[in-house]
Parts: structure tokens; C-alpha cells; sequence
């Protein structure tokens, strides 16, 4: 004979239909916060790797290969994303009386705006796989004059 009487062994079965229905709807909004998380801080870093790329291209004697293997070393140690995955684009233009540089960041003169624009493909870097942000891009772009 058993010591819990009829309504409570009802119980626990709603208590696991309960847990059934909750359950997985909770564990997709946690690991839905888990990947926006990991998003802003992918997007932080690239960021980081566009400014910190501009910095070193607008000083003398930088080119268009040392700022792009820079920002393809940065993110894969930081991030672990391939190098062939980033994409760098680097443009330049030429201050009014200045030559036009042709997009080479050796050929720049002071006052002439090198910009620098850093994607990433979020499915590259997401800790969850899955088709919801396949082709998405995380980018940054930063412009400086060359010194």
C-alpha cells in the first residue's frame, strides 16, 4: 500500500508535463543569450582589429600586406576565426594636392584618409550551428589620416 494518496501522485505527473513544455523553451533562450553574447564580443574585437589596423597603416613604411596579415593574426588568436574567413578591404584616398596613392598604403602621403574595413561571416564564429545567421557579417571600419 502506498502512503501518498491519489492527488498526489496526479501532481507529480503535471509537475513533469510542466517540466516537459518549460524546459526547452527555456534551455533556447539561454543559449540564444549565449550566442548574442558571443556576437557582441566577436563584433567588439573586430572593432578592435579595424582601429587598431588603421593605427598601423597610417605610420610610414606600413603596406596593404603587413595591415592585412596583422588583422588576420589578431582575429584568429583572439577569436579563433581562419585567417581565410576575415576579409580586409583597405582604401585610400588622397588629400586635395596630394597624388593619387591607388589604394597602397606605401604609397600614402600625410593628410591622405586610409580607411579599413574588417568582416567576419557570424557563422564562422557562432558557438551554436545552425542556418538562422548564415550569410550575416560582423564588420568595423576605421579612417585615419596618414601621418
Amino acid at each position: 500500500m502506498s502512503n501518498h494518496p491519489k492527488s498526489d501522485r496526479r501532481r507529480r505527473g503535471t509537475a513533469v508535463v510542466e517540466m516537459a513544455l518549460v524546459l526547452p523553451i527555456f534551455v533556447a533562450v539561454v543559449l540564444g543569450i549565449v550566442e548574442f553574447g558571443r556576437a557582441m564580443m566577436v563584433g567588439q574585437m573586430v572593432t578592435n582589429a579595424a582601429r587598431e589596423s588603421t593605427r598601423l597603416a597610417i605610420i610610414d613604411g606600413s603596406t596593404n600586406t603587413s595591415v592585412t596579415t596583422w588583422v588576420k593574426d589578431f582575429l584568429q588568436s583572439s577569436i579563433g576565426v581562419a585567417s581565410a574567413d576575415v576579409t580586409v578591404q583597405i582604401t585610400v584616398v588622397a588629400a586635395p594636392g596630394n597624388p593619387s596613392p591607388g589604394n597602397q598604403i606605401g604609397n600614402a602621403l600625410p593628410r591622405d584618409l586610409v580607411t579599413i574595413r574588417v568582416e567576419v561571416p557570424f557563422d564562422k564564429v557562432s558557438y551554436i550551428p545552425g542556418n538562422y545567421l548564415n550569410g550575416k557579417k560582423l564588420s568595423a571600419q576605421s579612417s585615419m589620416r596618414h601621418e
